[in-house]
């Protein structure tokens, strides 16, 4: 197993807790979806180049505005990711527990690329392609077909992995076998949400500012192990969890996320100090933007385990 375990126990407690709170009013997840799906869908598509801002998306989907200066392939991969999203969303709201299929596969794909026919949207590629900045090489166009059938045998079948190991994997999975002309980031990371989501995890983002760590840990996959990658998956995981535990839970003084700077004033430890915890997953934290966010009920914990282990 990749995932580090004191990790893994954080989210599975955190998660533990959301779950007591549920069944969710449906205002506070009508709140919550929005928030997280224009949030995603900024992400998702900067991360592959798309230069909207956080607030022209918003002003896209929410307000229909067309905006000045973009392109309208930036617009229709906004538009499109976000129709994506409902997808996944209607299939959690109808509980059904799919399994990995092609046509999961190619239906969530169709979305994302819709009116997009250089991208051929649904189809298996049959042509070679590189990826642009990495040094994998993804299948030759002949073999798609049979490692996306070798694919599906594997995730359809119930996985003894941890959720979150199981959505990183299915995730890296895809991206290297690379079954489209265009759009497998943003597949792979919905196929991930949809695994996670099935699980009872909220929605997921990998953020834009990760985009370098992201892609580095991609090929560090590919070259030593996985580990790194399924750590960083699992600490986009925390962060979603900390944001809806957040916004059902009635904050303390001690439980206030605050950034690291802040925090540093209040501890012995400095801020370059917690922010190496915090990359490292030693400490509870989240990012926001480029900024990482934790509170005092963290630092005692991180102590309390240092404690354990001395003794």
């Amino acid at each position: 197993m990749y995932l580090d375990q004191r990790l893994q126990k954080r989210i599975d407690d955190k998660l533990s807790r959301l779950q007591k709170h549920r069944p969710l009013s449906k205002s506070l997840v009508a709140k919550l979806r929005e928030q997280f799906s224009i949030e995603m869908t900024y992400n998702s598509t900067a991360i592959e180049g798309n230069t909207m801002t956080l607030q022209e998306t918003f002003l896209v989907l929410k307000e229909g505005i067309t905006i000045k200066g973009k392109s309208f392939e930036e617009h229709l991969e906004i538009k499109n990711h976000s129709e994506a999203l409902r997808y996944l969303y209607a299939i959690i709201d109808q509980k059904k527990n799919l399994l990995i299929s092609h046509k999961l596969v190619r239906d969530i794909h169709a979305l994302v690329v819709r009116a997009q026919d250089h991208a051929q949207p649904g189809s298996y590629r049959a042509v070679e392609v590189r990826i642009s900045g990495s040094q994998h090489v993804p299948p030759a166009g002949y073999l798609v077909s049979s490692q996306m059938n070798s694919f599906i045998k594997k995730y359809s079948r119930m996985s003894k992995l941890h959720p979150v190991e199981y959505a990183a994997w299915l995730h890296y999975d895809v991206v290297s076998i690379h079954p489209f002309l265009d759009g497998n980031g943003r597949t792979a990371r919905l196929l991930m949400n949809l695994a996670l989501m099935q699980k009872g995890y909220p929605l997921v983002i990998l953020l834009k500012n990760d985009r370098k760590k992201y892609y580095r840990l991609l090929e560090e996959g590919r070259t030593k192990d996985l580990a790194g990658f399924v750590n960083f998956i699992a600490q986009a995981i925390e962060r979603s969890l900390d944001l809806y535990l957040s916004a059902l839970e009635k904050s303390s003084v001690d439980s206030e996320m605050m950034k690291l700077s802040d925090l540093a004033e209040n501890t012995e430890y400095s801020s370059e100090y917690l922010s190496l915890l915090a990359r490292r997953g030693d400490l509870a934290a989240h990012k926001k933007g480029r900024l990482w966010y934790s509170n005092m009920d963290s630092i005692k914990e991180y102590k309390n385990n240092r404690l354990r282990k001395r003794d």
